[in-house]
């Protein structure tokens, strides 16, 4: 037991280093030798863990989305208005941006980008199922309530998930006038009047 969860915890920092080197310099220009040095460890240990760095970026993305999923589940799990509920998981998913960059760094310009990466085994939301059930969650409990419109899944989905990650990417590429959280509640307040009933 105690072997494992050493070994998880390796696994861990693995995906955390990878996740950052992906993110700033790119999947085709990060090589598993600079993975391994970043770490401290040799190739050969490295691929103890993981047979491929194709297989490295689809565990980084599981990941991810579990724990990009657990913040959501938070808010989900508030006894709050739908509205609220719109504000606190536009603010989780900023906060996240801010305080982990690399999470949504690596999902808006690593997995976005290269998606013939991820072909086999995360097609799709494959790799971002947990995101997306929290979302739908989200959605179906607004509805229930009748705070929400009843609409199609995929246009409610990407006017929550594209102002966020929209908002996200201006603030990396150095262009907001306003630090990023300056922008919750109005990204949220826009999110609730394009989706309320």
């Amino acid at each position: 037991m105690h072997r494992a969860s050493l070994k998880e915890r390796k696994k861990l920092e693995i995906i955390r280093v990878a996740c950052k080197l992906f993110s700033e310099k790119g999947y085709y220009n990060t090589t598993i030798p600079d993975i391994a040095e970043a770490l401290g460890m040799s190739v050969g240990n490295l691929y103890n863990y993981f047979e491929s760095k194709e297989e490295l970026a689809k565990e980084i993305m599981l990941t991810v989305s579990r724990w990009v999923a657990e913040k959501l589940r938070k808010v989900n799990e508030m006894n709050v208005s739908t509205k609220e509920k719109i504000y606190h998981f536009t603010k989780a998913f900023f906060e996240t941006a801010l305080n982990e960059p690399e999470l949504i760094n690596y999902f808006l310009r690593v997995f976005l980008v290269n998606r013939e990466v991820f072909k086999e085994g995360c097609e799709g939301f494959a790799c971002v199922g947990e995101v997306v059930t929290e979302v739908m969650l989200l959605l179906s409990d607004g509805v229930e309530r009748g705070e929400l419109r009843n609409q199609s899944f995929f246009p409610a989905f990407t006017t929550i998930m594209g102002p966020l990650g929209g908002m996200v990417f201006l603030h990396n590429e150095g262009v907001l006038d306003k630090p990023l959280m300056d922008y919750a509640d109005e990204v949220g307040e826009n999110i609730w009047n394009a989706l309320r009933s």
